[in-house]
This record gives structure tokens, sequence and C-alpha cells, in this order.
């Protein structure tokens, strides 16, 4: 568990919070934008953001089309804020890069599902083996299986 503040022993007892959230979220039209030859340098600024917003990241991988990101946030965010900063940030420096000259910014929405720390791992090794794993299904599919198995409704103008 990650403590919040305040001491373990004494009158001051802190909050505790474990919630590993595994985000996902694709370019606008999910049109393949997001060269895999630079994506290091994508997830390398990605990964800026999520350290001055004091969060943790376990894993972030994505393909062309899409990025997932496992990570636990620090109790002062809010999920909406960090998708908001992370998208925004992304977009206006995708924007600029030569590298993803393509990129004409995100979908609008995401997807963000929540897990026990007990699945840490198995979490990290799926979002790792994305190349892997997208030689034999596609994002939609990908996303419909993992929207189902949590039991949320599918809103079909998600997807393009």
């Amino acid at each position: 568990m990650i403590p919040e503040g305040g001491q373990l022993k004494g009158k001051n007892m802190s909050s505790y919070r474990q919630i590993l959230y595994h985000i996902i979220f694709r370019t606008k039209n999910s049109n393949n934008t997001l060269p895999l030859n630079h994506s290091e340098t994508l997830f390398a600024y990605i990964i800026g953001i999520i350290k001055k917003k004091r969060c943790h990241l376990y894993r972030i991988n994505g393909l062309e089309n899409h990025i997932h990101i496992l990570s636990d946030l620090h109790p002062s965010i809010a999920l909406a804020d960090y998708m908001r900063d992370i998208k925004m940030s992304s977009s206006v420096w995708l924007k600029k890069q030569k590298e993803f000259k393509l990129f004409d910014g995100w979908a609008s929405g995401y997807a963000s599902l929540t897990y026990s720390y007990q699945e840490k791992e198995a979490l990290i090794n799926y979002i790792k083996n994305q190349q892997i794993h997208h030689s034999k299904i596609s994002f939609e599919e990908e996303l419909r299986n993992l929207l189902e198995s949590q039991g949320i409704h599918i809103d079909d103008s998600f997807f393009p």
C-alpha cells in the first residue's frame, strides 16, 4: 500500500490506497500516426508528465494508433485531470515534432480500468507485449474484450 502521509504509529493514522489504473487511449480516428521507431521519445515525454504529477508509472507501451499506461495516481490527482493533462500536453508536443508529422490529435475519451495489486505483473507483461498481442488482434477487438471483461457497456460511437 502507498501511504498518503502521516505516521503509522501514534494517534495520526494515515489514509492508504492502492489503485492500479490500466489506461488506454487512441489517436484521432485510430489513425496510425505514431511511428514505432519514434515511440520511445513519445513515451519519455509522457513519463515526464506522469512524474511531474507525482504519479507512479508501472508500464507504458503502444502501437501506431494507441497507448497503454499502467499507473497509480497520486491521491491529490483526479483521473480526469490526469488524462486531460497527458493528452493535451502530449498533443501539443507531438504536433511540434517532425517525427510525428502525421499526428493530428487524440480521440476524445479514454478507457480506464482498475485492477488489484495482485494483477500488476500480468498487466505489466500484457502492456509490454503489445506488438506481439496485436499481431493476432486489432485494437478495436482488444478494447472491446477489455471493456467486456470488466462488465462495461460499450458505446459504439467510440469506435470508428
